[in-house]
């Protein structure tokens, strides 16, 4: 039974007694918008008045029937709260799990809309404000108020540590006046806050909820709402976690990529990289090499996270020793990074494809070792260069391949990449060089002059629909060379 299915089977037929009223028995903002959970029914209706009893009644059935509806209300209370975490756990990013936190807060305690302000007590972030019910200006206006004069700034602020709660906030005497004038501008009088904290987690944050009219929830739905907070907020705590780590990961890996593409006559060049979430070893590099040759390269290292990274800076440093040192020779460069690979990470392979380009003459030497083929984008031709077999660095007792040479015309432009562009896809290898095929060869003519237009076409052809989003599974890598 999903929880919508849930709430509503146990859902009174008339209105909830979970709300109190401090001057109104009207309660604001409890019809859920479409596709947010429902309030809960852990309510029982009010009787109508009890028929008779007959004499011959026995005096322990009223009792029995207290004793019925208290379990059946508690009952009906730990089913929601296990649907309510069920659907939290199943989120897998911060941000998702803001939104159901937010969308489950207010079924809780029958409100309508709301925030949760992420401000981690450590001060290591991210901070972040998510609103239900609230665009990005009606976020802004609240954001003027304050912050002392805001339930969620006094949490924040370490000066509340319990739920707040302001039934009717526009009669209150000692309401800031620009918090009464937000109140009035977005149409909410009543809020309830709650502080996102635990003894393990610590502080992350706050959440607030609010009424359409003047309200505050009844007694148990607080502390349903808090035993919802509680496990939202240890559930909110690994996925900071995980983001910190995601987001050290790229960091990482962008740094140890080129800040910057060298500027030379007769090649213009252009770079797209995504780094997945566990932080992978795909890499990219150009650099100038002596008597006006540039020296391109693109790898990846098997394997995720802090290693992966490390081992990918570290090969790409060695190449570019080795291309200082023989770049003219693609293939004596990739023997002694196999060489160094063995002797010094055993355990580990990776792939590359290392470039000698002369510029001036459009002419590239080219060696892979397990790396996919370049390919070659013109006004006239798109196809993929022919280039030798080889098992990738690490996978050999020795290594060594023929290179090939490649005269690219005016205006073609080679396009290096690695294996994530093709894994992205979900499709077998055969099909995906298909469709990369096909997203070069579509490239329209008026973007075929900028390699980093031709570069963004690919990608985005190939990974439609936010599959090139930088924390998709797999780390991507383009080097795109335009020959003048």
């Amino acid at each position: 039974m999903g929880v919508c299915d849930a709430m509503e089977q146990y859902a009174p037929a008339g209105k909830p007694e979970a709300m109190t009223t401090p001057r109104s028995p009207k309660v604001a903002g409890i019809d859920s918008p479409p596709g947010q959970v429902p309030p809960p029914a852990h309510t029982v209706p009010t009787s109508p008045a009890p028929a008779p009893v007959p004499a011959a009644a026995s005096p322990a059935s009223a009792p029995s029937a207290l004793i019925q509806d208290r379990l059946a209300g508690w009952v009906s209370d730990l089913t929601t709260l296990h649907e309510l975490t069920e659907r939290l756990a199943r989120t897998a990013s911060l941000e998702e799990a803001l939104h159901e936190l937010l969308r489950a807060g207010a079924a809780l305690v029958g409100a309508r809309r709301g925030l949760v302000v992420l401000e981690p007590g450590d001060g290591r972030g991210p901070d972040t404000t998510v609103g239900l019910g609230l665009s990005r200006p009606d976020l802004g206006h609240i954001e003027t108020v304050p912050r002392g004069a805001t339930s969620y700034g006094r949490i924040l602020d370490g000066l509340a540590t319990d739920p707040e709660a302001h039934p009717d906030l526009l009669s209150e005497d000692g309401l800031d006046p620009r918090h009464r004038e937000v109140a009035a501008r977005l149409g909410y009088a009543a809020s309830y806050a709650l502080p996102l904290a635990t003894e393990d987690a610590g502080r992350l944050g706050a959440a607030v909820w609010l009424y359409d009219e003047p309200a505050e929830p009844a007694e148990r739905r607080r502390h349903l709402v808090g035993l919802y907070a509680a496990h939202a907020t240890e559930h909110l705590a690994r996925l900071l976690e995980l983001e910190r780590t995601r987001a050290w990961s790229r960091t990482v890996a962008d740094e140890l990529l080129p800040a910057r593409l060298p500027r030379m006559a007769g090649v213009q060049l252009a770079a797209r990289h995504r780094t997945g979430p566990r932080g992978g070893g795909d890499w990219y590099d150009a650099l100038p090499l002596p008597e006006g040759a540039l020296g391109l390269a693109v790898g990846s290292v098997t394997g995720c996270g802090a290693s992966a990274v490390a081992a990918m800076g570290r090969l790409r440093a060695s190449l570019r020793a080795y291309a200082v040192m023989e770049g003219e020779d693609p293939v004596a460069v990739l023997s002694d990074l196999e060489l160094l690979l063995r002797l010094t990470e055993p355990a580990r392979s990776a792939t590359a494809l290392f470039a000698y380009c002369e510029p001036a003459q459009r002419k590239i030497v080219l060696a892979g070792a397990g790396h996919s083929p370049p390919l070659l984008v013109g006004p006239r031709r798109t196809e993929f260069v022919e280039t030798t077999l080889s098992a990738p660095l690490g996978m050999l007792a020795c290594w060594e391949a023929p290179s090939t040479e490649v005269e690219p015309e005016p205006g073609e432009t080679v396009l290096l990449y690695t294996d994530g562009l093709l894994r992205r896809t979900g499709d077998a290898m055969d099909r995906a060089f298909t469709r990369l095929h096909a997203a070069a060869a579509s490239v329209p003519r008026a973007l075929r002059d900028d390699p980093g237009a031709l570069a963004d076409h690919v990608l985005h052809t190939m990974l439609p629909d936010g599959l090139d989003a930088a924390d998709s599974d797999e780390d991507v890598v383009l080097l795109a060379a335009r020959f003048e």
